[in-house]
């Protein structure tokens, strides 16, 4: 039994699909077909169904499929440890959020390419739906996300953390200066906020809804970034992650805004697909994210 044809069937079981399995692991489709022949011809079994134009495991596959996955980790890891960190190559995809690869993702990703120089890193940046697909169509090999907090039961739930989400303006803002802000008086001000559909967004419009309060931002931008520089500019207010705008409160930029409204909570997330084979680079990855977060 060869290896690359258990490589072959797990990422089948992935994609579900023939054709990107071959585009992702650089073969044509008939030599794809002709492995998947090959491990049934040894395991005297069919592996997979077509069922009008999708791949579905059989259930022969099905009981195949984590035993593949610990041959082929018990492999990776065998290969990790010979290697060393320094020798582990191959492409990271990971799937986030504008905010995420802003303000968490940087030092563990310098850390990871201090490390593991010969991986290449590429980042996927979307709305959460968008990214969930992108994971179950094994386009991204993990997922670092914000939202409410959320299963599937073919994910692995890797870490999970509670983030604040506040509102927030210049130190210099009137509103700064203390005491408890009326919804009436926030609304007041200019409002830059992320765009319509971010987790966090609709959480906050839902609760103003909930009060008879609509929002109508002067700009709505993706970029969290952007909108720090308007804050620190003086320029208004926004509604934004710890995360984003924890070294400038800290340094006195900007102050976190006392506003009688429920306090709204999201949760930072890393997850990868069930049936994944998870490499060398993920392991690694995953290793640097659970030492920045905890």
């Amino acid at each position: 039994m060869e290896i690359r044809n258990l490589v072959t069937f797990v990422r089948i079981a992935e994609t579900q699909n023939f054709s990107r399995t071959a585009e992702q692991l650089g073969y044509s489709q008939s030599a794809v077909t002709m492995q998947i022949k090959q491990l049934e011809g040894e395991l005297h079994v069919q592996l997979f169904e077509r069922i009008g134009r999708r791949i579905k495991l059989t259930e022969a596959g099905e009981r195949l499929l984590p035993y593949a996955l610990d041959i082929l980790g018990t492999v990776r890891r065998a290969e990790d440890i010979a290697r060393g960190p320094a020798q582990i190559s191959g492409r990271l995809r990971i799937g986030t959020c504008e905010s995420l690869v802003i303000s968490i993702l940087p030092p563990v990703l310098m850390k990871l390419t201090e490390q593991c120089p010969l991986v290449e890193i590429s980042t996927h940046t979307a709305r959460v739906p968008e990214l969930i697909q992108l994971l179950h169509q094994n386009d991204v090999d993990l997922l670092f996300f914000l939202d409410q907090k959320t299963y599937f039961p073919e994910w692995i739930k890797v870490s999970e953390r509670p983030e604040k989400i506040f509102f927030v303006a210049s130190a210099g803002n009137p509103l700064a200066q203390g005491g408890q802000i009326p919804l009436e008086r926030l609304l007041q001000e200019p409002m830059y906020l992320t765009e319509k559909g971010i987790s966090y967004r609709y959480a906050m419009e839902q609760a103003l809804a909930s009060k008879g309060y609509a929002l109508h931002p002067v700009w709505e931008v993706g970029n969290t970034d952007v909108i720090t520089r308007m804050l620190l500019q003086d320029k208004g207010v926004s509604f934004l992650p710890e995360y984003v705008v924890r070294p400038y409160v800290e340094a006195g930029q900007l102050a976190v805004l006392d506003v009688a409204c429920e306090e709204i909570m999201m949760w930072s997330q890393l997850v990868y697909h069930r049936n994944k084979d998870v490499t060398p680079q993920m392991n690694r990855f995953i290793q640097l994210m659970l030492e920045h977060i905890s």
